[in-house]
């Protein structure tokens, strides 16, 4: 079989670590890449992940990559809402590939772009019939923990009451000032958070509404509508983290809760705990991931630890390639592929 033809596009620590991926598995291909810090281009992409020159340099260049024939693109750029941009921008990038005949695979949302309404679907579903592609959003939350895993654990039941979901991550390592600060807010007085993070907010209630739609879509349930709530953690003392001090009064923890609801009860809870050092900020969850279906039977699942939550997302959109690469045109969520896995990855030695 010829190898799949990949563009990445972006090459922050998500784009990183699938760029390597990709590197480093001979049924893949790098077709190009696409950077947005000009300290990158004219780089070989080898250099950008620390492997041998690949003849493959990047460019900021998108017509060059509209250009590029390719396969499918891992699209993995911050997300547009992140800055308080309408997610039209990422929408119209996503879609210019479609229609150049490139498959996608984003993790900037689109988990369920139906959620978005009637407009947004049409305008990929037009792209992917021109250029005879597909478009599937993925990551580790959305995208796995909160849709995907619910679902399976689902098919035991025989009646469901409420899912709940949880995320805890700690971001003590995490070493994107961009991220860490300018998006989550940490390190920031509650007065600048209040007000820096109206942006973030919006963003982080379509992507978990999108993730609740599908599960409830899946399930045969109609929504009212998703309600969110988020409040924060102040530090009481200094510490510092990769991407920068905590000082005291600074918020160095949130909590945000997203709850699907039907005649005002929950259907289903996701409830996501960020916290910029687990050990200086203890009042809520440990770090880790738990899922909970109430109903017959009663169910509970634990993930104790996801040690590089980046890593994982990139794993997941590469190892959905294949899967992607070969569906019929159009938008395709987790509900129409096989499970991706770690077919070829496994190291006994």
């Amino acid at each position: 079989m010829p190898a799949i033809r990949v563009v990445q596009w972006a090459t922050g620590a998500v784009g990183r670590y699938a760029l390597r991926s990709v590197l480093n598995r001979p049924e893949l291909e790098l077709a190009g890449v696409l950077v947005y810090d000009p300290d990158k281009t004219g780089k070989d992409a080898g250099e950008l992940v620390a492997l041998p020159h690949t003849g493959v340099i990047c460019t900021d260049d998108v017509e060059r990559i509209l250009a590029t024939e390719a396969d499918c693109v891992l699209h993995m750029p911050l997300p547009a809402s992140y800055f308080g941009i309408d997610h039209s921008a990422d929408l119209e990038a996503i879609c210019a590939l479609l229609a150049s005949g490139k498959n996608v695979i984003t993790t900037t949302g689109f988990v369920y772009p139906k959620s978005y309404g009637p407009g947004v679907v049409e305008r990929i579903e037009q792209a992917c019939a021109e250029g005879g592609s597909s478009l599937h959003g993925t990551g580790v939350n959305p995208g796995f923990m909160s849709d995907f895993l619910p679902l399976a654990l689902s098919g035991l039941s025989s009646r469901v009451d409420h899912i709940y979901v949880r995320e805890s991550s700690d971001f003590r390592g995490h070493p994107s000032r961009q991220i860490v600060v300018d998006l989550i807010g940490f390190t920031r007085s509650a007065k600048d958070y209040t007000a820096s993070v109206r942006p973030y907010r919006n963003f982080q209630r379509a992507l978990f509404a999108e993730s609740a739609q599908l599960v409830a879509d899946a399930l045969g349930v109609e929504l009212d509508e998703v309600a969110e709530s988020d409040e924060f953690e102040l530090a009481t003392e200094e510490f510092e983290i990769a991407a920068g001090v905590v000082r005291p009064g600074t918020v160095c923890a949130s909590r945000w809760v997203f709850s699907g609801l039907v005649r005002g009860r929950p259907f289903m809870t996701i409830e996501v705990v960020y916290k910029a050092d687990a050990a200086q900020a203890p009042r809520w969850p440990d770090p880790g991931f738990s899922i909970h279906i109430e109903g017959v039977p009663q169910m509970t699942v634990v993930v104790e630890e996801v040690s590089h939550g980046l890593a994982a997302a990139a794993a997941h959109a590469v190892n959905s390639i294949p899967a992607v690469v070969s569906a019929e045109p159009g938008i395709r969520t987790l509900l129409d592929l096989p499970l991706p896995t770690a077919r070829g990855l496994v190291r006994l030695a």
